[in-house]
Formats: C-alpha cells, structure tokens, sequence
C-alpha cells in the first residue's frame, strides 16, 4: 500500500517513513502543506498522514481543502497538541483519525491498517500462488512449507506480482507500486531483484513461479503462458 507521510520534524519524518517501508508500505515523504496537496493530487494512495504543525499549511488546512476537492483517502492527523478542542478540530476538517506524539509505532501501523479496512480497500492477509503462500500480515513467506527469507523490499516486490498473479505487470507498474518518490529504479535493477526472488522462490522447487516477458514486464504464475489477457499486457 502508498501512504503519504507529511511531517516537518525530519528527524521523525525519516523514523516513521522507514518504519513503514519496513512493514512493506511504499512511502511517500513531504514536510510541508503544499508539497502534501500537491501529492495527493498526482497520485493515489490508501491512506495519507498528516502533522498539524506544518509550514505554510498546516495539517488541518490541508485536510480541509483535500475533502473539498473531493479526495476520500482515508487521513490520520499527527500532532503533538493533545487538547479535545485540537482533536474536535482535525476530525471535523474530514481526518478519519487523530494519534498524539509520542506514539508507538505499532499503534500507527494498526490505526493505518483500521483506516484502510473501513474503506473496504482491505487486502487478503494471505495470498497463495500454486504452493506458495504468501501472509502479508505477519511477512511470512513459504514454498510447499518452506520458508523463504526475504528483504522489506523484495517482499513488497514479491506481494504486489502476487496480488496480479497471471497477469504481466509491467516495469513501470512495479516501479510506482514497489518503489517510492526517493528512489527511481531502472530496469536494470528490476532486473536484479527478479533474479534474486527467482533464487529464492525456486530453491529446491522442479518449477519457476516468476517470469519474464521481453518488452513488456514481469508475471507470477503457476503457468509461464499466463492467461489470454496477460499476453498482451505492457
């Protein structure tokens, strides 16, 4: 999943935007209200964080002029400011959600997966492909029962081929859904990371689950044809 993370504090930014890549989330990182609508309108995300305190714009600005341009992401307002009235301010903007700092990480992660859930945009806590399965919640990956050990990143590369199993995604596909505004890979390092999950994927496995298809992009399948529609993705 995309999440917008907008924080003027750096040092905080870059704690939270890498706790959630760590979780698998890509990450999209601003620190001040107008690169945040500016974001949000160019891309989609599932759900987008909001510090109050920003420069130019704060949080709750944002939030309100998101809501008037009819953007319905799920937002969570981030603030040190723990007064009800702050509170009663933000949900009223259109935030889904209020956490007051200092927060546990965990207890971010768990109110971004809550927000995502209401708005029905919940995904499968496990995805199977032929014999592997896949469990996005805990990050467990297994092949015919073994397991498999994989990086943040290569996970999140590798759960994205399976939510579009048998179908072709194509490079740019990965790159914006695996990769986040810090980093612009380019097909040589898509390259490398299929080589890697493929490593790992087949070890000890008669089959390849993960395919190439020149020109056009990558597909994870039990059949390396993939279905009718998926030959003529780009």
């Amino acid at each position: 999943m995309r999440i917008l993370l907008a924080e003027d504090d750096l040092q905080l930014l870059n704690t939270v935007a890498r706790g959630l890549r760590e979780q698998s989330f890509v990450v999209d990182t601003v620190s001040d209200g107008p690169a945040a609508l500016a974001s949000a309108a160019v891309n989609e995300y599932a759900a987008i964080v909001l510090d109050v305190l920003m420069p130019e714009r704060d949080g709750f600005s944002v939030c309100r002029e998101l809501r008037a341009a009819g953007v319905h992401t799920p937002i969570l307002m981030l603030t040190a400011r723990d007064a009800v009235l702050d509170r009663i301010t933000g949900l009223d903007a259109g935030a889904d959600d209020y956490l007051t700092k200092p927060f546990a990480m965990g207890e971010l992660f768990a109110r971004i997966r809550a927000l995502v859930r209401r708005q029905g945009n919940v995904r499968p806590e496990t995805i199977g492909v032929g014999d592997l399965e896949i469990n996005t919640r805990r990050h467990v990956v297994t092949r015919a029962g073994r397991p498999i050990v994989l990086t943040a990143r290569e996970f999140t590369f590798l759960a994205f081929l399976a939510r579009n199993a048998g179908r072709v995604v194509s490079r740019a596909e990965l790159a914006e859904n695996v990769w986040d505004d810090n980093h612009d890979p380019n097909a040589n390092l898509i390259d490398v990371y299929v080589s890697r999950i493929r490593r790992k994927l087949d070890a000890g496995s008669t089959s390849s689950l993960l395919h190439t298809r020149r020109g056009a992009g990558v597909m994870l399948s039990t059949d390396p044809m993939g279905s009718d529609s998926a030959a003529s993705a780009s």
